[in-house]
């Protein structure tokens, strides 16, 4: 069963997991070194952990301690009962959902691991912003893709707000960085995927045509918000593809966009 603490200085330094949450370039660091992530909210919070990850710690406000009452009698992890007031100074930002959870990371699987294993897979280039990450990532859970592949400068899709907006989803599917960027698109290739770029150009078959469903085993190309894909990335794709628009539209945001092309992709193909 879980200590039950209850904190008063916003410099205790039991709270350090939580501290400055709200600067990204510092948490960009912190997290990784020191192999932790931040679970926002109660059915966040469940999911990490029936997804196995170890729990380090939880802060809670008083009135989350009975929602949360089952998992604190469940883990051996201490717990930090602060009051509201407290938990904004700490944390930097006002926590209204009342519960937060330092989570352990796990070890990353390989890229060549995940390829071995899947047919739907989503390669991301250069997704820096952490609600764009953890949209796609929950269309990439609802529309049946099976992993998930970033390039090297792509955001962490375990930071705090990629977890939030995911709902959890990054907590079930599977994803990898590859090593290098375009290069790494080689290996992909190899494992027999086809490299399908998603973008506006009018040079690009519209997915109806192109008909991703009907390949075996398929990677769909996603780039940054407003750049798109490079021109490496596009150059190593086997073919580009696009969503038609209409009135005059030229592009969706990368999140509507990816879910767009997650369902034509999987169209067809049996879910469960």
């Amino acid at each position: 069963m879980a200590d039950l603490i209850t904190v008063e200085d916003p410099d205790d330094p039991r709270l350090r997991d939580y501290t400055g949450l709200t600067d990204v370039e510092l948490r960009r660091k912190r997290e990784p070194a020191e192999g932790l992530f931040i679970a926002e909210g109660e059915k966040v919070i469940r999911r990490a952990k029936d997804a196995g990850y170890e729990m380090r710690s939880m802060l809670l406000s008083a009135k989350w301690v009975d929602v949360m009452r089952d998992v604190i009698d469940e883990l051996p992890a201490p717990v930090y009962a602060v009051s509201p007031d407290l938990a904004e100074q700490v944390t930097g930002y006002h926590v209204h959902r009342g519960a937060l959870a330092s989570m352990q990371r796990k070890p990353l699987p390989t890229a060549a691991d995940l390829l071995r294993t899947t047919r739907r897979v989503v390669v991301m280039e250069s997704v820096n912003d952490h609600t764009n990450i953890g949209a796609i990532f929950r269309s990439a859970a609802a529309l049946g893709m099976d992993a998930v592949l970033l390039s090297p400068d792509c955001a962490d899709p375990l930071y705090r707000r990629s977890v939030k907006v995911s709902m959890g989803a990054v907590f079930s599917v599977p994803y990898a960085r590859l090593d290098t960027w375009p290069k790494s698109l080689e290996s992909v290739r190899e494992a027999g995927f086809t490299l399908l770029a998603l973008t506006p150009d009018e040079k690009a078959r519209s997915l109806d045509e192109a008909a991703p469903h009907t390949m075996d085993r398929v990677a769909l190309m996603l780039g940054a918000e407003g750049d798109g894909l490079s021109t490496q990335a596009l150059v190593a794709a086997d073919e580009w593809v696009r969503i038609p628009m209409s009135h005059c539209v030229d592009s969706l945001n990368v999140g509507a966009a990816a879910a767009v092309a997650f369902y034509a992709v999987a169209t067809g193909r049996p879910q469960g």
